[in-house]
């Protein structure tokens, strides 16, 4: 799945289990509204970006297709991701859900389809059958050619565990928080195993990474910025990294990467912030419905 020496720019592709193509570096539009997505995608698109990531709890999808009708390029070569609301967990709700995304999105299909959490709170007592149910659907909303590449967003091994014991085929794309803080070694291993690949969401941890010394020293060592550090730190953990920006000039920075690697040395000793921890809530704690966002 990973030759990173052979990637030159974050058009570049991982390839997936079923053989479809992602470009290695996605945009992320997380808490940008309506209108200030649609200005930073058009702008992503026109710096090179092909992977832009979106979710309906974001609320800005009908500004993410807006973005992407205005820059023109060919629908084909966009690989569009949306992500289940935490409301719409069930079977028919779930099926619902993305023909309302579609329509926002202005889109026949999107390239993924995410359940954005795997547990949340109103469910709490059949999470089992709740996961089942909003996977199934996922499932038949690909056969159906809504999606191409059915995916899961926040799931422990605990929850891609439970899928497999119901004989479900497991996600292609798991999108987890892994940054240096939230490097998930455990959940890595198991995803390597089965053939799932790893997303980051906040790859920069939220704006933390700008305050961590080691990063700040690396980037001063590499003679890059902090962010590129963290983009580059994923790709070596054989992570694809979903960074956001709405400036243009760090929307390039953020995907210009591929002109240096960072050493076995330093990839353990930035590791060593792990210490401070994930950022935000975790995945195994069921999760309210009305709670937007990762």
């Amino acid at each position: 799945m990973w030759q990173l020496e052979q990637y030159k720019s974050g058009q570049n592709t991982i390839t997936l289990r079923s053989g479809i193509q992602i470009p290695c570096i996605g945009f992320g539009t997380w808490k940008m509204p309506p209108a200030v997505a649609e200005e930073a995608v058009w702008e992503a698109i026109r710096t090179g970006y092909r992977h832009i990531d979106t979710a309906t709890a974001y609320r800005n999808e009908e500004g993410v297709g807006a973005g992407i009708k205005r820059a023109g390029i060919r629908r084909e070569e966009l690989f569009l991701v949306t992500k289940l609301p935490n409301a719409d967990h069930g079977y028919q709700k779930a099926k619902l859900s993305l023909e309302g995304a579609l329509k926002q999105l202005a889109t026949e299909y999107v390239d993924s389809y995410l359940i954005h959490w795997p547990v949340i709170e109103e469910h709490k007592d059949r999470y089992e059958e709740d996961i089942c149910e909003t996977w199934r659907a996922v499932l038949d909303l690909k056969r159906e050619g809504k999606l191409r590449v059915a995916g899961v967003s926040n799931f422990m091994t605990e929850h891609l565990e439970l899928l497999k014991k119901n004989g479900f085929e497991l996600p292609e794309i798991n999108q987890t928080q892994f940054h240096p803080q939230c490097i998930e070694r455990d959940l890595r291993a198991y995803c390597e195993k089965e053939q799932i690949l790893v997303e980051a969401w906040s790859p920069l941890i939220q704006g933390q990474a700008f305050e961590r010394e080691v990063l700040l020293r690396m980037a001063e060592k590499y003679q890059k910025s902090v962010a590129q550090i963290c983009v580059r730190f994923c790709l070596q953990s054989h992570v694809l990294p979903v960074p956001k920006s709405t400036h243009p000039d760090r929307m390039r920075n953020n995907a210009d990467v591929f002109d240096f690697i960072i050493s076995e040395e330093d990839m353990r000793e930035i590791e060593t912030l792990e210490k401070y921890g994930r950022i935000g809530n975790d995945p195994s704690v069921p999760r309210k419905v009305q709670v937007v966002g990762f």
